[in-house]
């Protein structure tokens, strides 16, 4: 489990109360503030003076907390308008009962009718972190295992120490409150999803409550998305401690995971009846006394169980990324202590005023992580319908994500019209260039580039090069001993039968390379998961498209390019001629011509490489060896052009391929491994081949061939992607949510009279980005395509090309409309 840890996700949901900055009163006016804010990411809640934001899931904490900070600086901002504050904490201590009201919702208003005081006295505000578990039976199972330690996220996050006016004398006196519901408390031992909806089934039939949204314990599987929801801790007023809080409860979830994987029992110290005094005790101290030791069941100094439960889940903080940063947030907690204990300090010198305008003040703090972050122009180009909600650049209140500070800043200084003028500059720039794909038509550039961060770079590296490696073992096994077909991994007839199939695939002698470069497509989504989309292991294209748009960026938005350190491109070539002359230094780029709509590229690869552009008609053979008609001797060909229009104008250089006196690269009958059957199995030749855990996933991929599969594809047809299997460049991929009914049910009878030709797909909300077009910015999908060069080694070239799809299309292909971007990778 550990192993794909860096692929999990984790959101956060957080309540704030709101004050009257004049009196310090907690007042029922979130509806105004809701009025002004985007209902996907904020809502009201059962007492009308609390808000509630919804972050977006993310793999990368760092991400998280960068929404989390544009969530509250938004809430922030409107509460200002009115007069008003808002506050993260378990309580706030100047409360006027009577003043307040329930949420005007038929569900709150009868739970103030069943519950009265209890319900009118739900002044409280908590935070809630959602991890993603897929499978709900180990949900279940997760929520009892990590019980123990609760108690002590409970006292991290401790910020209720006073309500109704007075000191309550407990750190979090939230805990207590919230505690009278009759289903809080620590989640009893359940083994599966059924056993538990009984149970809450069960609980609805008492009565007591009325849904499962009602079940309140500190852990449980959510009841509206696939997590494991944590719902123990108060709300923070520092944003940071969220964040804390987030990457410590992801790290207890798998670390439970894998110990469920390794058969390892829950601890002894699970029982609910010993976690609830645990709870007690946390409520009671906060940091600053003793909790219970999750393992040992006996008290300890607070702090030293909250260092120990850090280095005990050091190998899944590790394997997140969090390791660094959830060491630098606890060493800060620990160092100011809780909010309960700053609360009581400010109380000791300005009273409850003063308590109420410390929340104030640490709510809002340090959610401006960017002092330029907020762009006029971009937000006026963006408009009002942007929609933000996957997009890798900007957040939804028109600030910049992540590295794209300095980019977004110098946009916003282009504005609109400038990043029109420079866009009439860029077409010229590619005119003079010859920079077209397709006879007359310019290659789709868009002039805001996409960046890859070091942290998605660093493992898409590791992913790439491994994947290659099993590549490269298939299809020297497939057209040489068929190990992999004997020992019954991959079936026979997938492999013979595939289109990509060539018997002069088996001309290729044991020791060359097949795949000198490789193309892989990668797609990412909304929370930063990357998966594979498909591999072209034939003729990838692209990389010369990446370079030039590179040249193209520094030529036109120079003060873009500078913003950010980024390996040059010739890098990439010397890479790429490094793979291709492994062999001999002889080597040529072989053509169709003109008529090839990446002539272009051809061109520019054959100059940055210094060697011959050549078609077939340019070439000899004489003695057994291959010959330009200028008399140059080749030993190695850069195939640019299909081989059965290779061997089609020289069927002769099957002979010299065979004799090992050509090298093609890359290898003839390589499409095997394109091949969308195959790509299906490719997890599999990684842990054949190389004894490993596939580092970057597949899209969960069904073939028709399957009976099971097939019949799943036909029944969902309308919610996944179907794929021939030997398509590329986008030809016959149909998108189900995109398509009309007449398209499905032309795609269903293709399917359905040849289904071993097809496959499905889940379809996967892919990640978009910033485009600019007709004088405003527009969220597009992007795809990634990547290089891997392959010697003794994989080299993962430093240069790669981001593909746009058209407006309102999820497919990139420049045969279907799309475009591209210039590529960042830092």
């Amino acid at each position: 489990m550990l192993e794909k840890l860096e692929s999990v996700a984790v959101g956060v949901e957080e309540e704030f109360h709101t004050v009257d900055l004049a009196t310090r009163k907690l007042v029922p006016r979130a509806d105004r503030l809701l009025q002004n804010l985007p209902d996907d990411r904020f809502s009201g809640e059962l007492q009308r003076s609390v808000v509630e934001t919804n972050s977006r899931p993310f793999v990368r904490l760092a991400d998280v907390l960068e929404d989390l900070a544009a969530l509250r600086r938004a809430v922030a901002t409107e509460a200002e308008a009115f007069g008003l504050g808002v506050v993260a904490a378990g309580t706030v201590p100047i409360v006027d009962l009577d003043a307040l009201k329930v949420t005007p919702d038929p569900r709150y208003e009868n739970m103030l009718e069943e519950y009265q005081l209890l319900a009118r006295e739900q002044l409280i505000c908590g935070a809630q972190v959602h991890v993603e578990v897929e499978d709900r039976d180990l949900a279940v199972q997760i929520g009892h295992r990590v019980s123990p330690w609760m108690p002590v996220l409970l006292a991290l996050s401790a910020s209720s120490p006073f309500w109704l006016g007075s000191d309550s004398g407990y750190a979090s006196y939230r805990t207590l409150l919230w505690n009278r519901w009759p289903t809080t408390g620590p989640m009893p031992a359940v083994s599966s999803a059924a056993e538990y909806e009984g149970m809450v089934a069960d609980l609805i039939r008492t009565g007591v409550i009325t849904d499962p949204g009602m079940v309140y314990y500190d852990v449980r599987p959510s009841d509206h998305v696939p997590t494991v929801e944590l719902r123990i801790p108060d709300a923070c007023p520092r944003v940071e401690d969220v964040a804390l809080l987030a990457g410590i409860f992801r790290a207890l979830v798998a670390t439970e995971l894998d110990a469920i994987e390794q058969g390892r029992p829950p601890v002894p110290t699970a029982r609910p009846e010993l976690v609830r005094t645990f709870t007690w005790r946390a409520a009671r101290a906060g940091l600053e006394g003793e909790l219970v030791d999750p393992l040992e069941g006996r008290a300890k100094p607070a702090r030293q169980i909250v260092r120990e439960t850090v280095n005990r889940l050091r190998p899944a903080l590790e394997a997140t990324g969090d390791w660094d940063l959830v060491c630098d947030l606890t060493d800060n907690v620990l160092r100011r202590g809780t909010s309960a204990t700053r609360q009581r300090t400010a109380y000791a010198t300005g009273g409850l005023e003063a308590v109420v305008d410390l929340l104030v003040s640490e709510t809002k703090a340090n959610t401006e992580w960017w002092p330029e972050a907020r762009c006029a122009e971009i937000v006026s180009m963006m408009g009002g319908a942007y929609d933000t909600s996957a997009d890798e650049a900007v957040v939804f209140d028109g600030t910049a994500r992540g590295p794209y500070g300095l980019v977004l800043t110098a946009l916003d200084r282009l504005g609109a019209q400038g990043l029109a003028e420079r866009d009439r500059q860029k077409e010229q720039v590619q005119h003079d260039l010859g920079m077209y794909f397709e006879e007359g038509r310019l290659f789709p550039v868009d002039l805001i580039p996409r960046i890859v961060g070091s942290e998605d770079w660093e493992l898409l590296q590791s992913g790439l090069s491994q994947r290659t490696r099993a590549l490269e073992h298939f299809l020297h096994d497939a057209y040489g001993p068929g190990r992999i077909i004997e020992d019954g991994v991959v079936p026979k007839d997938l492999v013979t039968g595939a289109p990509g199939y060539r018997e002069e695939g088996r001309f290729v002698p044991p020791e060359a390379i097949r795949c000198a470069i490789s193309g892989t497509d990668l797609v990412r989504d909304g929370a930063g998961h990357w998966f594979v989309l498909e591999d072209n292991l034939r003729v990838p294209s692209g990389l010369g498209y990446a370079m030039a748009n590179r040249w193209l960026s520094a030529r036109v938005v120079p003060e873009l390019v500078r913003a950010v350190a980024t390996p040059a491109p010739r890098r990439a070539m010397a890479v790429l001629r490094g793979a291709l002359t492994q062999a001999s230094p002889e080597l040529a780029l072989i053509t169709s011509g003109s008529s090839d709509p990446a002539y272009y590229e051809h061109r520019l690869l054959a100059r940055e490489l210094d060697v011959p552009l050549v078609e077939p008609g340019d070439l000899e053979i004489r003695d057994g060896e291959l010959f330009t008609l200028e008399g140059r001797r080749i030993r190695v060909l850069y195939r640019r052009i299909d081989e059965e229009d290779l061997w089609a104008a020289m069927p002769e250089l099957r002979d010299l391929l065979a004799a090992g006196s050509v090298v093609l690269a890359n290898a003839p009958g390589n499409g095997l491994g394109d091949d969308k059957a195959i790509y299906a199995y490719v997890p599999r030749l990684i842990s054949y081949y190389l004894g490993e855990t596939p580092i970057l996933d597949n899209v969960p991929t069904y073939l028709c061939r399957e009976p099971a599969d097939l019949e799943q594809v036909l029944d969902r047809l309308e919610e996944l992607v179907v794929k021939p299997v030997d398509g590329y460049g986008g030809q016959g991929v149909v998108i189900g949510p995109d398509a009309s009914p007449k398209e499905l049910e032309a795609v269903r009878a293709e399917i359905a009279a040849d289904p071993d030709r097809w496959i499905g797909q889940e379809t996967v909300a892919v990640s978009t980005h910033p485009t600019f077009t007709g004088g405003r910015l527009e969220p597009r999908v992007v795809d990634l395509r990547t290089f891997v060069c392959l010697g003794a080694e994989p080299d993962v070239v430093p240069l790669a090309l981001s593909r746009v799809a058209a407006h309102g299309s999820r497919i990139v292909n420049s045969s279907r409309g799309g475009g591209s971007k210039d590529t960042w990778l830092l």
